[in-house]
């Protein structure tokens, strides 16, 4: 028997799809038919996804794709895809290959000329982002901070000037200590979000300064819980890039010059006013 299928689904094409991040209800009437239609589901975690296709009565078949067998299965899946195929790609939640696997999938399919459609839906950092009363027209997506601490600490200490908010994922486990890092190097007043549990039962968007945060977060197990996200505020006392550049030379010629030749030697390398290079060096010293 010839399975006919409907307009939404062409042959030989990839579907990205963005699945709920919690709340099935999410997931868009697009997304379903695509799921539905297509030959095979790539799935992150099979079992996992397996509930949501039940929800919506899909019986799809589906392939495991995740971050161990990405390499060997997309060359499967490029071969299928290659014989006229059409495959949908889904993670565990929300949008593929936002901290999750995908990456390698669609730069072969791609290379291959093969089309790639996107299925927008839910994504974590959108929906924690649009919620949080933080500045939206500039961000940075981070993804996970490094697990070991010091790694972790100095990649805090490279974006603390950063005038865009930035937004983290982040485990349970490790927010108490990712927030009490975020206090000593960011400051205790930087406003900053917590967006836990989106769009589930307990759902919560608390955004205050990074002490507040970290004492409630403290006081509260349950807020240590489930998956967050954190997004902190820009630096919007931060000098201009230029500032930071002289003061960062500054410090290197002050420790074997007077003032200053410091001064002159900076204004000269940077191409800055001289006067500016002084009062800079004049403010360095009195730190």
């Amino acid at each position: 028997m010839t399975i006919i299928k409907s307009a939404t689904i062409e042959e030989a094409s990839l579907y990205i799809v963005a699945t709920p991040i919690g709340n099935l209800a999410d997931l868009s009437p697009r997304a379903v038919e695509v799921l539905q239609e297509v030959d095979v589901i790539a799935a992150e975690d099979t079992r996992h996804s397996g509930h949501l296709l039940q929800h919506y009565a899909i019986k799809t078949p589906t392939v495991s794709l995740h971050e161990h067998n990405e390499q060997q299965r997309s060359e499967v899946l490029l071969t299928r895809l290659q014989k006229g195929e059409s495959v949908a790609l889904i993670s565990d939640a929300g949008t593929p290959l936002i901290s999750d696997p995908g990456y390698r999938l669609v730069s072969l399919v791609r290379e291959h000329n093969i089309k790639v459609v996107p299925i927008p839906g839910c994504c974590a950092l959108i929906t924690a982002l649009s919620a949080s009363g933080l500045p939206s027209d500039k961000f940075s997506f981070e993804g996970f901070l490094p697990a070991k601490a010091g790694t972790k600490r100095q990649v805090l200490d490279s974006l603390k000037n950063d005038a865009r908010t930035l937004i983290f994922y982040e485990s349970p486990r490790r927010l108490k200590a990712t927030l009490t890092d975020m206090v000593d190097i960011l400051g205790p007043e930087r406003q900053v979000c917590l967006a836990r549990e989106l769009t589930k039962l307990h759902e919560t968007i608390v955004t205050q300064p990074l002490a507040e945060l970290l004492t409630w977060v403290d006081s509260d197990s349950n807020q240590q819980r489930g998956e967050c996200v954190l997004l902190v505020a820009g630096n919007t006392e931060q000098h201009a890039p230029d500032e930071l550049e002289a003061e960062r030379v500054l410090s290197l010629l002050l420790t074997e010059l007077p003032v200053k030749k410091a001064a002159a030697m900076t204004a000269k390398l940077l191409d800055m006013s001289k006067n500016k290079a002084y009062e800079l060096a004049l403010k360095l010293q009195q730190k």
